[in-house]
């Protein structure tokens, strides 16, 4: 087998790539072609894990019902949330658009099973919680993924976990990791929506690496 080659010009589309990889809350109505959808979730499954685990469980959600009780479930949430903040924070935090399910066309739950077989256990006697870890890769691969080819996905973290397992009837050790929104973007953004709404920005002047 021969080992690839990665020309300076795929690094730069690598690194825009990275740029571009953004939550997305603003989609098309237009459904994936189901092709492209398999393709990216075989992509994730490229995701490193531990012991080769594979602990990432994708359950696509197409039931009417179930998704109005996502959503019941993100607006109480959210609600919450909002309760906890005051004054001109909390009439910023109100005015954030911070779920794409009204609009997106594929919804992707993100499970992790926490104790696989597949693996044997290999590498995580001391650390178990290294199962969620590899799951959160292929969360990361399955969002590159999309973004390569023009699929936005948005993370809905702002959800009540246990009410989202009993809603699409999980089983007990598959642990509830992210609500995902994905479809064609309305408008594709290289900073994230969080910065130009004026709610957080980044500080590239802050090293965020230590020597020891």
């Amino acid at each position: 087998m021969t080992t690839p080659v990665f020309t300076p010009s795929f690094l730069q589309d690598l690194e825009h790539l990275f740029v571009w990889r953004r939550d997305v809350r603003h989609f098309c109505s237009s459904p994936l072609p189901d092709a492209l959808l398999n393709t990216l979730l075989g992509e994730t499954c490229l995701a490193p894990s531990v012991g080769l685990s594979e602990p990432w469980r994708f359950v696509l959600i197409q039931s009417p019902d179930r998704k109005e009780a996502i959503r019941q479930n993100f607006i109480a949430s959210n609600a919450r949330a909002l309760e906890g903040r005051r004054g001109e924070e909390a009439k910023h935090y109100a005015t954030l658009k911070l779920s794409g399910m009204d609009e997106a066309p594929h919804h992707i739950a993100v499970f992790c099973d926490t104790n696989p077989t597949q693996g044997r256990g290999l590498g995580r006697a001391s650390m178990p919680e290294t199962t969620v870890w590899s799951a959160v890769m292929a969360i990361h691969t399955f969002w590159l993924a999309a973004t390569a080819r023009g699929v936005g996905v948005g993370w809905v973290s702002i959800l009540d976990p246990e009410s989202a397992c009993r809603t699409l009837s999980i089983t007990p050790n598959w642990q509830f990791l992210a609500y995902l929104c994905v479809g064609y973007p309305k408008e594709p953004a290289r900073t994230p929506e969080l910065e130009r709404l004026g709610w957080e920005r980044r500080n590239p002047a802050r090293r965020r690496w230590i020597y020891r």
